[in-house]
């Protein structure tokens, strides 16, 4: 929201007070306030008829420092409010300079000046990171004289901000207008699922303002050299967080706002949907099954979409008689198969659901003012809403998914959560503004406790399309409602991107698009995209998405990258459990592990799939990936093809290929099993060395199902000798030496030859090879 007019003038009718006369500094523990009149103090007198300002300041974690700005703190605290981690001993060092006061949390701190006017810096380490000034944070009021509180950060020469949940607008947003405030606006828009009021910056910080309700952002568009943002109401709370690279500025936030939680190895694979307003029954799941299988596909997850409950009763958790007159013995069936189950479901119960009428009468459903149930015609007639704020609603809600549960369906595909009124009354008095963007979070919270609590931990995962902060907690999102078109399929990426850089670890999106259906050129480009992803799902609208509707080849194609996914899972996996331990995401935009190489600043077409992996996806008809290789040599894992780094690439590629490089000096693990994602990843695992240059170093770790480290190998090489560690080795593990046709000896190995280079079998915990 804008409240100046230009650079020099505020917008008529806007009444504005800044900080500017700091009159007292009072310490308590590690908490330091800082009192600021919003004029210069010079008698007496000038005390009287005033506004002063408060700015809080408090460490809730190591290297993150809570600011707080109050107007009139008289006002009533509703709910509801993010879920934030305290560390009691996290303890600030405060030291008063008499014109500046030193706040030191770690290596972060804030210096404020307390003479000659108001000032705010933080520094990481000693260098500035950022800060504000007079005219910087601010007490304003509208015309209509409705109160807001509003801060502006610095936004530096070439510095670029990242984040703000799912957008799907450039990735890069700077010169954006960003309104946190879920919408169901489909991905071609500026609106957003999944709203997160926290953004990375590339100068190594990031931002969380700490408020669920409407959060509007000003990324250099107002100022263009601040980052603004404000808040309706008589106080603005933020954190800022910091870190020795920008990894670490995501694990200290979500060591704020929580860690994903770890999904199951079978999610990892291929699922397959029924499409949206298709028509199915048994017979066509099972046409859809038996097809894959005739073909060679593997097929890990079967998903049924809304219509497995009967139209007009969504939700009542039953399914449709008509077609499904067996679910109990329908799943049973599909389960011999080895497949997993996800049924979809929302928060919404339509009137003719047998549910409506119980939730009505028990105050389960969300009520207007005036005590009626709210409802309304969108999506479902006459459709109310389940109110998570009461205790005995949530259990009501989850008693019906337990039911499902116990029937043998695995997972749930929680939709909508964004159309959320503000006209309402919850049952525990919650803000309904607040509660807009943060019914998602209870509503996903809810689901994942069932299936967490019904299946076990690291055995529950969502396939969620709304969010907030908090919300990557409950694994995994997908990317909402893309169209069948290189342009969606870009624009999908620039949101799975963006997510990933606002603390969500896991996501994933519809292959081929969502609405209409994709020539067989955009849906073959679009699976090899979608498989080497997070999580892959084949969903659409009013058409099937089973290959062999398009052609042959896409046949092949779905073969081809669900195998090399299902193989290379030993080496994916880590990466799965490293987002649960530090919200990192898997698919990660360039910046994130290339911070130094500036060119990597604006890549939004391409990303690394763990730290290892470069997967750039090809967006045109011509089959030409346009993409650009940081500093090194290279290594094509499809094609065995070496690319010189630090330059910008262009291929052409048959549908067989992409660009799927991998970082020198790695060690890639790629499993015996190449059917299936959840096998045990470190029996018979082979390890692939690639252009392990003199003097460096690769090391692995592969992990089993529940997470846990099992084999780590060390590679170090010091001019024509590799020195190769292995600990935890309990299993037969093969080493590839990649793009090696023969070496002069391999001490503590076997060798023989393979189609990638020498392939050696250790007999010992180490071994020395000679090239």
């Amino acid at each position: 929201m804008k409240f100046t007019d230009g650079y020099w003038q505020i917008r008529e009718g806007v009444t504005i007070s800044y900080p500017i006369d700091v009159r007292d500094v009072q310490v308590s523990g590690s908490d330091l306030s800082v009192y600021s009149a919003c004029k210069f103090v010079e008698k007496k007198g000038d005390t009287l008829n005033g506004t002063m300002l408060t700015a809080e300041f408090s460490s809730p974690l190591k290297d993150v420092i809570r600011v707080r700005w109050t107007h009139h703190a008289g006002i009533r605290k509703v709910g509801p409010e993010f879920e934030t981690a305290h560390d009691a001993s996290v303890q600030a060092d405060i030291a008063n300079h008499g014109n500046h006061v030193m706040y030191q949390n770690g290596s972060l701190t804030a210096k404020i000046r307390t003479k000659g006017g108001f000032a705010l810096d933080f520094l990481y380490g000693g260098k500035r990171l950022t800060g504000t000034s007079i005219k910087g944070a601010a007490y304003l009021q509208d015309e209509k004289g409705q109160p807001y509180f509003r801060e502006m950060l610095d936004l530096g020469v070439g510095e670029q901000i990242y984040g703000l949940g799912e957008r799907f607008t450039p990735f890069v947003k700077n010169g954006q207008v960003v309104d946190i405030w879920n919408e169901d606006g489909g991905t071609s828009s500026e609106q957003a699922y999944k709203n997160v009021p926290f953004y990375l910056s590339s100068a190594g910080y990031g931002v969380f303002v700490n408020h669920p309700e409407r959060v509007s952002f000003e990324v250099g568009s107002e100022v263009v050299s601040k980052v603004g943002f404000s808040v309706p109401g008589e106080s603005l709370e933020y954190f800022i967080i910091g870190g020795d690279t920008l990894k670490d500025v995501l694990d200290n936030y979500t060591a704020l706002t929580g860690k994903p939680a770890l999904p199951p190895a079978w999610s990892f694979g291929l699922w397959l949907t029924t499409s949206f307003t298709t028509d199915y029954d048994e017979a066509t799941v099972n046409s859809f099954i038996e097809g894959m299988a005739e073909r060679n596909i593997p097929l890990h997850v079967f998903h049924f979409d809304c219509f497995w409950m009967k139209e007009y009763q969504w939700c009542d958790f039953e399914w449709d008689p008509d077609m499904f007159p067996d679910p109990e013995g329908m799943l049973r069936r599909l389960k011999d198969r080895g497949l997993k189950i996800c049924v979809w479901i929302n928060s919404y119960i339509a009137q003719k659901s047998p549910l409506f009428k119980e939730g009505a009468e028990k105050g389960y459903l969300v009520k207007k003012p005036n005590g009626d149930v709210w409802q309304w015609d969108k999506w479902q007639a006459g459709m109310g809403l389940v109110d998570f704020t009461n205790p005995d609603a949530v259990r009501w809600y989850k008693s019906h998914l337990e039911r499902l549960v116990d029937m043998g369906v695995d997972c749930f595909k929680t939709d909508f959560g964004e159309r959320i009124p503000t006209d309402v009354v919850y049952y525990d008095g919650s803000n309904p503004q607040k509660m807009h963007n943060y019914y998602t979070f209870l509503y996903n919270k809810a689901v994942f406790e069932v299936l967490e609590d019904k299946l076990g931990k690291n055995e529950a995962m969502l396939f969620a399309r709304s969010a907030t902060a908090g919300g990557q907690q409950f694994p995994v999102h997908w990317g909402g409602d893309c169209s069948a078109t290189y342009d969606s399929m870009a624009e999908t990426l620039r949101g799975g991107l963006s997510l990933g850089l606002s603390g969500f670890g896991f996501w994933s999106h519809d292959i081929s698009g969502f609405e209409a259906t994709a020539p067989p050129d955009i849906y073959k480009r679009w699976v090899a995209f979608g498989l080497m992803s997070s999580h892959s799902r084949l969903h659409g609208n009013e058409s099937y998405r089973v290959p062999w509707l398009f052609d042959e080849e896409s046949v092949d194609v779905l073969r081809y990258f669900t195998e090399l996914k299902s193989a290379l899972m030993p080496h994916l996996f880590p990466y799965a459990v490293e987002a649960s331990k530090r919200g990192l995401p898997m698919m990660r935009a360039m910046v994130l592990e290339f911070p130094e190489d500036r060119t990597t600043h604006h890549l939004d077409r391409q990303y690394m799939l763990g730290e290892q992996l470069l997967v750039a996806p090809i967006f045109n008809t011509e089959g030409l990936a346009d993409y650009y290789v940081p500093a090194g040599r290279w290594t094509n894992l499809i094609t065995g093809e070496v690319i010189e780094g630090g330059r910008w690439v262009q291929e052409q590629h048959g549908y067989m290929t992409m660009p799927l490089l991998v970082r020198p000096n790695s060690l890639i693990a790629i499993g015996k099993d190449n059917q299936r994602p959840d096998y045990d990843f470190a029996d018979d695992v082979t390890l692939h060395l690639f252009e392990l240059e003199d003097g460096a170093e690769a090391r692995t770790v592969v992990c089993g199902m529940d997470g846990r480290e099992e084999l780590t190998v060390r590679a170090v090489r010091t001019g024509s000798t590799i020195e190769v560690t292995a600990e935890g080795a309990s299993k037969p593990w093969h080493l590839v030496l990649r793009g090696i046709s023969s070496i002069t000896s391999a001490e503590g190995a076997s060798q023989a030859q393979s189609a990638e280079g020498v392939k050696l079998t250790p007999s010992a915990g180490s071994l020395i090879i000679q090239l």
